[in-house]
């Protein structure tokens, strides 16, 4: 087991335009060799827009993209003719195949927090593909077969416990809360990274704990 410390992670964004952007991996000029992907994520970005700002609209290609909003809400528009506002509990998805174009805005009057994951699909190409899952109850998983992976989102209350899945590759956020992971306590913005590992728990060490899980099964 891996422990990234949200602390280390590479901070990049423009503050003078209300984007503060938090790095998990090696990104644009971020660039670390030892810290491109882990099985087939290879970005999770904690995002930070202030009322009014965002992302003018820009392209990807060949990336499966999973958003989770922590407060706020998140305006996106893309060029398959789709407009939505993610909230709190709802996944977005936007797999870009072989190419889509998007914006992403708080349009709100209040700070924005979102978190958004990048997976490599197994077969890249075909067309681009967009949903969003509404209100995500607990422990209800989220299948991505484009990339070989299964999001899992778990809410626990103080002692409570969960297993974390048994998996090639598996990625445990902590999105609110905290957490003990094995013998790691893990807080707001944390990651664990688990290879190989078998029989593992995931212990709520305070009430409202939020963690968001990747079960992959390719690199």
């Amino acid at each position: 087991m891996d422990v990234r410390r949200a602390d280390e992670r590479y901070q990049g964004g423009d503050p003078q335009a209300g984007i503060d952007t938090r790095h998990a991996f090696s990104f644009g000029p971020h660039y670390d060799p030892d810290n491109l992907r882990f099985g087939p994520l290879i970005a999770c970005n904690e995002e930070h827009l202030a009322p009014g700002a965002g992302f003018t609209e820009h392209p990807h290609s060949h990336t499966e993209i999973v958003t989770w909003v922590v407060a706020g809400e998140l305006t996106h528009r893309d060029s398959t003719g789709k407009e939505t506002v993610v909230r709190p509990g709802d996944v977005q998805r936007l797999s870009a195949a072989s190419g889509v174009r998007h914006v992403e805005r708080n349009d709100g009057d209040t700070p924005l927090t979102f978190l958004q994951m990048w997976l490599a699909p197994l077969n890249p190409g075909g067309d681009p593909f967009y949903e969003t899952v509404r209100g995500i109850a607990d422990a209800t998983p989220y299948a991505l077969p484009e990339a070989g992976a299964m999001l899992h989102v778990r809410r626990l209350g103080e002692g409570e416990r969960t297993a974390v899945p048994d998996g090639r590759y598996v990625y445990v956020h902590v999105v609110r809360g905290e957490v003990r992971v094995g013998t790691e306590r893990l807080g707001p913005g944390d990651a664990a990274r688990l290879t190989d590992e078998k029989d593992t728990e995931a212990v709520g060490l305070v009430a409202g704990t939020e963690l968001l899980v990747w079960e992959m099964a390719e690199g």
